[in-house]
């Protein structure tokens, strides 16, 4: 199983709808995997990283600090 820590990076999208342009944001993590705002506003950007290449079972859990 490896493990390291990883950063969430934020990133702004922008949508045009019938003339009218909407921006929104969102996080993803390394290997494209998106992390909903609600968990980045809770435990902050800095997550642990578990891939179990045995399996192909991914585990991210926050990391200590905020």
């Amino acid at each position: 199983m490896k493990e390291r820590i990883v950063e969430a990076k934020r990133l702004v999208g922008k949508k045009t709808v019938r003339g009218k342009t909407y921006e929104y944001e969102y996080y993803t993590l390394p290997l494209n995997l998106y992390i909903p705002k609600s968990m980045i506003e809770k435990h902050g950007t800095k997550y642990m990283l578990q891939v179990d290449e045995d399996s192909g079972v991914i585990t991210i859990k926050p990391s200590e600090s905020k």
